[in-house]
């Protein structure tokens, strides 16, 4: 008998909290709250539950009319439509993510060729000799034209870089 009496007393101290209740709600988190005072002012009308001169809600309830206007309150979309939305959205977000992924390595390549070019052009601008390789993989130094025609090559790269 003192379990069973034990048993008893833990549901009618439970059950209890649900009677003193006179508001219900559903708050931002979506956690139930019960309380002897009224939600806040952000809760909406719909998320209250009960209150008092407000009758339970009942989920099992049939849905009331239809509204007066489609505008008023769109179709819910089917779980298809949802998933269709959900893919494209997914797949958008993978594409951006490429394209950042691609601005960023062009904007790195961009910074190695301005840093090649800033070497080439400090080379050149101290006179030192410069090396080419021919075909044959020979070694042969530039000449003045040459020179030239590296000096407005690098000058139109750095035209670039700033």
């Amino acid at each position: 008998m003192n379990h069973r009496n034990a048993l008893l007393a833990a549901v009618l101290l439970a059950a209890s909290s649900l009677a003193t209740a006179q508001y219900i709600w559903i708050d931002d988190k979506g956690v139930k709250q019960l309380s002897d005072r009224p939600p806040p002012p952000n809760i909406p009308e719909k998320r209250i539950l009960k209150a008092p001169g407000k009758p339970m809600f009942n989920p099992y309830a049939p849905a009331d009319t239809a509204p007066a206007s489609a505008e008023a309150a769109p179709p819910s979309a089917t779980l298809a439509e949802r998933n269709a939305d959900f893919a494209k959205r997914k797949l958008e977000t993978a594409e951006a993510a490429q394209r950042a992924a691609d601005q960023a390595r062009n904007k790195a390549a961009q910074v190695a060729n301005c840093d090649a070019a800033r070497k080439n052009q400090q080379a050149l601008d101290q006179g030192i000799r410069l090396t080419t390789f021919d075909k044959n993989g020979e070694r042969g130094y530039m000449d003045d034209a040459q020179r030239e025609d590296l000096r407005k090559n690098t000058q139109k790269v750095l035209a670039d870089c700033k």
